[in-house]
């Protein structure tokens, strides 16, 4: 290097340190006796440290590496190379344009954005697992091997999943004819494991083979926009799990489990990594069929916490509970600084298990050998929600070991729900302004704040 190319290499240095100088520092993250205390007020500062990441305004089009939608031909081999090229490049949008393109697992990268058009599908074959190369991931809060997640990225930064098209995971069933003779698991649909500022935003998401939307041990991530449309077996919608600074934001849920299910690990393999979920912030979404709207748990040794939930539509017969709460007998883990306002329910399924505000921490067994652990939820409250057929206000399900602390309903109006309830419970949840209604009565109107934006159900096709 001559010297001149010496001084302009020091220089730049030199300006790229003044740059991060001069950057204000990111505010700290708030503990969670703040959160408890600050409660709503708390959230404008979680919102403000997550952001969507920017890609170069460079395009890589798949069908300039091979693909073809033609039906037959395998896209696998185009997309990794047109994704290799944008990073490559520094980074960009690989565009998959209007078609059916049938694929094997694709693997996102630093500075890519996979850019679906608005008729474009990515149709997922699972027939070879050599197209999903076996990789790291989390099964149920627990680390293994197995078959690569049709959509994975590890350890990457800045990548977006984005567009208005849809992706085909390929249908439980066939997974399961092609895994079940190779002894693996069905793998999770859309998985970024150990990445930062991930953007997921846009899609029809579809036929996932197990969970659907699954970040693990990622920090700024947001989901937007996605209608999840999916009612196979053990298809949640989206599941953050050890992850920080989330924002699930304008989608539709209609699932075959829980809409949405907060995660952190479970048992000893949870406390061996100890990452807790914390900062995720719900609002503006639809639920309809699931387990639960908002479910915590039921992996979270290392515990959950910092969690918001507002301006939310959640209706259908097939919803089993508005905020559900999963813990073990002994798996431990503390649920905290949980708070749901403003949220309009219709039609919540009868039956022992279901509920608009539904705690099992009975779920699951301690095995044997295993050391008890006190599961805690405490600090969570429900406000301003409206509910026109809430056959069950409330159900617990605890043992003796279960620490329920500071837990609280107010100003709600329910009709249908059994006015016993609050008196059932008055041990455990404070009730403040409840307002229960028969059955069929108008609850009045919405509980949704007037700034709102709640997503718009596309049309079907017929």
């Amino acid at each position: 290097m001559n010297l001149r190319s010496l001084a302009t290499a020091l220089a730049g240095i030199a300006l790229a340190a003044a740059s991060l100088a001069a950057a204000p520092a990111a505010p700290a993250d708030l503990s969670p006796a703040e959160v408890a205390k600050l409660g709503w007020d708390a959230l404008p500062q979680i919102l403000a440290r997550i952001k969507a990441p920017v890609f170069p305004s460079k395009n890589f089009p798949i069908t300039e590496y091979g693909a073809k939608a033609d039906g037959t031909t395998d896209c696998t081999d185009a997309i990794a190379q047109a994704i290799a090229a944008c990073n490559q490049a520094g980074g960009g949008h690989v565009l998959v344009p209007d078609g059916v393109w049938r694929t094997g697992g694709i693997r996102l990268l630093s500075n890519v954005d996979l850019h679906l058009a608005d008729q474009a599908t990515l149709q997922f074959v699972p027939n070879d697992l050599s197209k999903y190369p076996k990789v790291t991931i989390r099964y149920e809060g627990v680390e293994r091997e197995n078959v690569a997640p049709p959509i994975y990225a590890l350890d990457q930064e800045n990548i977006a999943l984005t567009g208005k098209g849809t992706i085909d995971g390929g249908g439980e069933g066939n997974w399961q004819a092609v895994l079940r003779p190779a002894g693996q698991l069905r793998p999770n649909f859309v998985v970024p494991f150990r990445c930062q500022n991930v953007l997921i935003e846009g899609l029809t998401v579809h036929n996932s083979p197990m969970w659907e939307i699954n970040p693990v041990y990622c920090t700024n991530v947001i989901v937007r926009d996605l209608n999840i449309d999916s009612h196979q077996g053990n298809n949640d919608g989206c599941d953050p799990d050890s992850c920080r600074y989330v924002l699930i934001d304008r989608c539709i849920f209609n699932t075959g489990d829980d809409c949405i299910a907060i995660k952190c690990g479970k048992d000893d393999d949870g406390r061996r990594v100890n990452l807790p979920t914390e900062f995720v912030v719900v609002r503006n979404s639809v639920m309809k069929d699931g387990h639960g709207g908002v479910t915590l748990g039921s992996e979270c040794t290392p515990g959950i916490r910092n969690v918001f939930v507002y301006d939310c539509k959640m209706d259908s017969p097939s919803l089993n509970a508005i905020l559900r709460f999963k813990n073990g007998t002994a798996r431990g883990g503390i649920i905290e600084n949980v708070f749901a306002r403003n949220i309009d329910v219709g039609k919540v399924a009868k039956g022992t298990s279901a509920a608009g505000f539904l705690i099992q921490y009975n779920y699951g067994n301690v095995r044997a050998g295993q050391t008890a652990y006190v599961p805690i939820l405490r600090n969570v409250s429900m406000s301003n929600v409206k509910g026109t057929a809430v056959p069950g206000l409330v159900a617990v399900q605890a043992g003796p070991t279960a620490v329920l602390e500071n837990i609280s309903i107010s100003d709600c109006t329910f009709a249908g729900s059994d006015p016993a309830t609050t008196e059932i419970f008055k041990d455990n949840i404070k009730f403040t302004n409840i307002t229960i209604l028969p059955a069929g009565a108008d609850v009045g109107p919405s509980a949704i704040s007037p700034n709102a934006r709640l997503p718009v159900e596309p049309a079907r096709t017929p």
